[in-house]
């Protein structure tokens, strides 16, 4: 599966990135826990739900289905800092 980074430049998918970036945001907020494996569950699940239409996604499309997937699976504040972390 390819992304369009914000620059404009297509790249394959890495997930250790999605769920770095992920435990990165978490470890912000201590009260929400969160294991490596729950986080590879999250970004499996968000990259799931993309890619079944579509062979090229946006780092916009992952951001805001990662920021209301992890809202709805109770890590709002997760999802907080993950929004300002990608900024």
């Amino acid at each position: 599966m390819k992304i369009t980074k914000r620059n404009g430049n297509i790249t394959l998918y890495d997930d250790e990135k999605l769920i770095r970036s992920i435990l990165n945001a978490n470890r912000e907020v201590p009260r929400e826990e969160m294991s490596e494996a729950v986080a590879a569950r999250l970004a499996d699940e968000v990259m799931a739900g993309l890619t079944a239409d579509n062979e090229i996604i946006t780092t916009a499309e992952i951001r805001a289905a990662l920021y209301a997937l992890l809202r709805e699976k109770g890590y709002p504040l997760t999802a907080e800092h993950y929004m300002n972390y990608q900024k």
